[in-house]
Parts: structure tokens; sequence; C-alpha cells
């Protein structure tokens, strides 16, 4: 099997500029209806949570939407799902079992690329009961994105910032999101073309996204990333790059900002400082660390 992150690795660049654009949340107002409709039926139903159901909505949302570990990959969240559904009283009235994650938290330890095609191997070497269910959970996720996830446009500005980006910077989608599910979010609102690469859960982490696009490439200022999530700007730090904000509840606002704005700063190379410090304090401010239940 070809290694997915080869195209990372090998792609010319056209510019000596590059964005980088999560999906899900960020250019697309996709994650709401993704993780109530989606993600947590899922978990509902495959780890049989029918009596903790109201609940389960209540921490699936938290950790996915409304907390400092928004935009996570989605094996971590669901430990950290389990692990907050372990803590809550109500739950735990009803007889809530916490189900042994150990080999799942394992193997989120030491594989660098968490997808499906690398829990599908970790099975074949070890079949854990927990690692089992959780490709299970993840492919009936990915089933009901296919089958429901449609009609769902761009944020309001998402177009003009895009293609304003890519007449003077590589456009690379970074994202947690399966390839397939981003691939067809982004032809179906004829947007994949301002765009290079699209970079998928399967070829990584953002952080080793951005890494591998920078590799000989682009200097650090010379690179931004556009994200909606903690996890978007931990990647942009660990790789010493930009980051620009789409504020969770206010993404038109971010993105007519760096549409009329931020982008202009980016390309003269005025970003760095007190401006993107200030936008990064707006972020920060967006995303409480401990649910409303503490």
């Amino acid at each position: 099997m070809e290694n997915p992150t080869k195209i990372l690795k090998e792609f010319q660049k056209n510019f000596d500029f590059m964005v980088g654009v999560d999906s899900d949340g960020c250019a697309f107002d996709s994650m709401d209806f993704k993780h109530n409709e989606c993600f947590a039926p899922a978990v509902i139903n495959v780890f049989d949570l029918q009596p903790y159901a109201k609940y389960a909505r209540e921490v699936w949302s938290f950790v996915n939407l409304y907390s400092k570990t928004r935009g996570m990959n989605r094996f971590p969240a669901l430990v950290r799902f389990f692990e907050l559904m372990a803590e809550r009283p109500e739950v735990i009235k009803r007889g809530f079992v916490m189900p042994d994650l150990t080999d799942l938290k394992e193997w989120i330890a030491e594989e660098k690329i968490l997808g499906n095609p690398s829990l599908i191997q970790a099975i074949e070497k070890n079949p854990s009961p927990i690692l089992k269910k959780t490709l299970e959970w993840s492919e009936e996720v990915n089933a009901n994105v296919r089958k429901m996830s449609r009609n769902i446009p761009p944020f309001p500005y998402t177009r003009e910032g895009l293609e304003k980006a890519c007449g003077q910077a590589d456009v690379l989608v970074v994202s947690a999101t399966p390839t397939e599910a981003i691939a067809k979010e982004w032809a179906a609102n004829d947007i994949d073309k301002y765009l290079k690469i699209i970079a998928g859960q399967e070829m990584g982490t953002k952080s080793v996204h951005l890494s591998l696009a920078k590799e000989g490439r682009y200097a650090d200022d010379h690179m931004i990333m556009v994200g909606d999530a903690p996890g978007d700007l931990k990647a942009a730090k660990e790789n010493n790059v930009l980051f620009y904000p789409i504020n969770p509840g206010d993404e038109e606002t971010s993105w007519k900002r760096f549409y009329e704005e931020a982008l202009d700063l980016f390309f003269k190379g005025e970003y760095a400082g007190a401006y993107e410090e200030a936008r990064i304090a707006e972020f920060e401010q967006c995303l409480p660390e401990l649910p409303p239940w503490k």
C-alpha cells in the first residue's frame, strides 16, 4: 500500500507562501451537524449507551464542539468522552460501566496516523474488544456522514478568502477528517479548485501535515494555518508558523476579516506580532476547559 503522506512529501510548490485551512467547522458550517447527527448517535448505538443518551449527547458535544478539545481526532475524543461520562453523577446513578480503554489508549499513544486503516492493522495484531468496537463505531460514523452530509455550504466569505489566497499562496486543506469526506464537500461547493492538496486523517496529524508541507519549501512566516480549534493553533505553533483563528460562533466575521485584512497583512509580512497575538487572545476566550456540569 502506497504511503498516504507521499503526496505531501513530494509536491512542487507554486508560490513562496502557503495557507493551510481546516475543513469541518472552519471552512464549512458542518461540525455541529456531523457531531450531533453522525458521531453522537453512532457512539450511543455501538456502545449501548441508550440508558444515558441525554448525557452522552451533552458530553460528546462538550468534548468536540464547546471546549478546548474541539476539533481533536475522533479516537482521542472517544477516550475523553468516556472519561467525562464516568465522572457524571447522573450517569453513575444509572449504572454506567466504563469500558476498558487500555488497548485503545495504547494504540493512540503508539500510532502516528490515527485513522481506520491503521486501526484495522492494529486489530490484525491484537483483536481486542475495545479496538473492534472502536472500529465499528468509526465505520458507522463514516457511513452516517456519507448518508446524511449534503448541502452544507462554506461559511460566508470563505470562498472569497480562498480565491484571494490562491493567487499568491499554495492552499492546502489540513484536516483530521477522512480525505474522502473532505474531497466530496469541497467539490460539491466548487471550491476545491482553489486547493493544491487535501491532507486528511490518513496523512497523519495536522502538525505532521504542516511539517511535511513546510520541509524545504516555505519560510516560517510565509506559512499560516487557518483553523477553528485549539488543535489547529497547537499544530501551527509546533511548526513555528502563523495562526489565524476562525472563532467558534463568530465564523462569518472571522472569514470576512481574513479576506479583507489579515491575508493582506500576511502577504506583506506584517501579520506576526501584535496583530496575531490579538487574534489568538480573542480565540482563546471562545472555548472553556471545564464542562458546565462541573
